[in-house]
């Protein structure tokens, strides 16, 4: 083992920085973002008081923060709008529906086919909209077949982090080592360069997540009690265009893929008709249902329908239209004008301008079956699902009569999910055949997304997330401070002293589960960009080539599997599927020790080491 020299005061500074940013990204007894803040502010100021001088020139304090301007970061923040666009657009409702019309076939297949999917979107698409498109479809469909959630949906957050790691743009992670290295002199990687090696590992690991994991996994009773749930009674009207007309009311209620919860059929005035499984519904029958409002809206788009509430009145505003309009829950308020009103005679949309789609009355469960709710008179505490603009929704904040509950609900704006899609297969074109850099054509995909209305401003501003804004500048600020003090070169030094006379391949395996144990403590950027110097000093001290060891960073700094808090998705899937801390430690680290054995094989052959 060579003798290491210990770096100097301001190296020794930064180090020392730097372990009290793991720990504190660790332990999470503060926000990451106060984190963050606190380690450029420390840089900047520390800099100023106690310049740092090397060959003549003297660290500027304000080169730490360069990296709110880092291309890495504006790649990172562009694909979150595009990222957004695709979710808002709705551009996936399509799959899950397919998928959940396999599912009653093939329980197998679908979860395979959802794995494949997860993945294949994740590589061009931030992790965290992709969970969020697809938890509720894995959620629909374990609920369909009264099976637990939990022994699925884990398998589908994990397929995302893999899907991540195959292309440069699938995680801001990769984007961000590829910028480091660059940085120091390394010629970037294309799109794809990586993506074969990549793939060979994602099998392997998609075949564990299919075949192993879910046997791993216990079954997590998650509560759903009924009464908890918020219910509503609705009324689907059948328009001229509905594909159920002619047909019978049990055949309508297999074609929503749901068991809705119909309670009657309402036809022309005062003739309500009882649900039997026979009746044959025609034009402009309304079917009175009790149910979610997910399920609901899902019914009416079915059966070419529309949500309507009341009297035809209401239904003339033609309800579920997109455009810029949204859901939102209010609540009749104690003091409101409409108390004893009967739901017909809300007029919400004379009042208000929203339309009123459904009614729920908290502790009711199946009393009133069969009558129509238009005539049940409104009481304190009872519960609308109203449509309207965002202005109108505001506008309801400040009335008296109705409080707007958490949780508006924006619509797809269906008419433009095939704009978005192309917007984003255009971005991932031009950075593919490297016509321009992947900063400035997910900038171009961004101003593409505004310019249709895919997205506006307010909500491109909403799709930006300030802590990963913040962990990406404090990294990239800790980067530089540990590459100009020469913190990295005694980190790399050190890591081949301790590794001295170990063959090649050892090294790099060594590095890839440095940064593999790194990332399921501290957040993966963190990690990536603190393990970038490294990989690249002890590639260049062992007179080796640069890029399987800038991989073994990109690959371990995404192998995040083994706790809950390595990885943002994480707590979205474990909160939904109620896991516990060792559910993922029993299917996570099994599957690290897979990937890491897989991938650093492949690098350690591709490369010759």
């Amino acid at each position: 083992m060579e003798f290491v020299t210990l770096p100097g005061p301001h190296a020794t500074a930064v180090l020392l920085l730097m372990v009290f940013t793991l720990a504190m990204y660790a332990s999470e007894r503060i926000r990451y973002e106060t984190t963050s803040l606190l380690v450029l502010t420390g840089l900047a100021l520390g800099f100023h008081l106690f310049p740092f001088e090397q060959g003549g020139v003297i660290l500027a304090p304000s080169e730490f923060l360069l990296g709110f301007g880092n291309r890495g970061l504006v790649a990172v923040c562009a694909l979150m709008i595009l990222g957004f666009g695709i979710e808002r657009t709705g551009a996936l409702e399509g799959v899950s529906r397919g998928l959940a019309s396999l599912w009653k076939r093939s329980r197998s297949l679908t979860v395979l086919l959802t794995l494949i999917l997860t993945l294949t979107l994740s590589s061009f698409i931030n992790d965290t909209p992709v969970v969020v498109m697809m938890m509720p479809v894995m959620l629909g469909l374990a609920a369909g077949s009264h099976e637990p959630p939990s022994r699925t949906l884990m398998g589908m957050g994990f397929a995302a982090i893999l899907g991540g790691m195959t292309t440069t743009i699938g995680t801001s992670t990769n984007l961000l080592v590829i910028s480091v290295a660059s940085d120091m002199g390394m010629e970037p990687f294309g799109m794809f360069d990586w993506t074969p090696a990549a793939l060979v590992g994602v099998f392997i690991g998609v075949l564990y997540l299919w075949l192993v994991a879910p046997r791993l996994l216990p079954d997590r009773q998650v509560a759903r009690d009924v009464e908890l749930a918020r219910v509503y009674s609705a009324q689907i009207l059948l328009g001229p265009g509905s594909p159920a007309i002619g047909g019978t009311l049990s055949a309508a209620i297999t074609r929503t893929g749901v068991k809705l919860r119909v309670q009657s059929v309402k036809r022309g005035q005062g003739v309500v008709l009882s649900p039997l499984p026979d009746l044959r519904l025609l034009e402009g029958d309304r079917i009175l249902a009790r149910d979610t409002q997910e399920k609901l809206r899902g019914a009416a788009r079915s059966l070419g329908g529309a949500l309507v509430a009341g009297d035809d009145r209401v239904a003339s505003a033609a309800p579920l239209q997109a455009g810029d309009e949204q859901l939102a829950e209010v609540a009749i308020t104690p003091v409101s004008g409409l108390l004893g009103r009967p739901v017909n005679d809300a007029r919400l949309e004379t009042r208000y301008g929203v339309t009123l789609l459904a009614f729920r009355r908290f502790g009711e469960a199946e009393e009133g079956r069969g009558q129509d709710f238009g005539d049940r008179r409104l009481e304190a505490g009872d519960i609308l699902l109203v449509q309207g603009t965002l202005d109108n929704i505001e506008r309801l904040r400040s009335s008296a009569d109705l409080l707007v509950l958490d949780g508006a609900i924006h619509l797809p704006r269906k008419k433009l999910a095939p704009v978005a899609l192309v917007i984003m297969l255009g971005v991932v074109t031009a950075s593919a055949m490297k016509w321009v850099p992947i900063e400035i054509s997910a900038l171009l995909g961004c101003l593409a997304m505004l310019l249709t209305g895919c997205v506006t401003w307010k909500e491109a501003g909403g799709a930006l997330s300030g802590k990963v804004v913040l962990i990406i500048v404090a990294s990239l600020a800790l980067g530089t401070a540990l590459a100009r003090t020469g913190g990295s070169d005694w980190l790399a030094s050190l890591f081949v002293s301790l590794s001295f006379g170990a063959p090649p391949a050892v090294v790099l395996m060594s590095l890839m589960l440095l940064m593999a144990g790194l990332t399921n403590v501290v957040s993966n950027n963190a990690a990536a960009v603190i393990g970038t110097p490294i990989a690249i000093g002890v590639a260049q001290q062992l007179g080796l080539p640069l890029e399987p060891f800038v991989l073994a960073v990109v690959f371990g700094a995404n192998l995040s599997f083994a706790t809950p808090m390595a990885y943002q998705t994480h707590i979205l899937v474990m909160n939904a599927a109620g896991y516990r801390f060792g559910d993922f430690v029993r299917v996570g680290v099994p599957l690290l020790f897979l990937m890491w054995i897989a991938l650093s094989l492949l690098l350690i052959w591709v490369y010759d080491l």
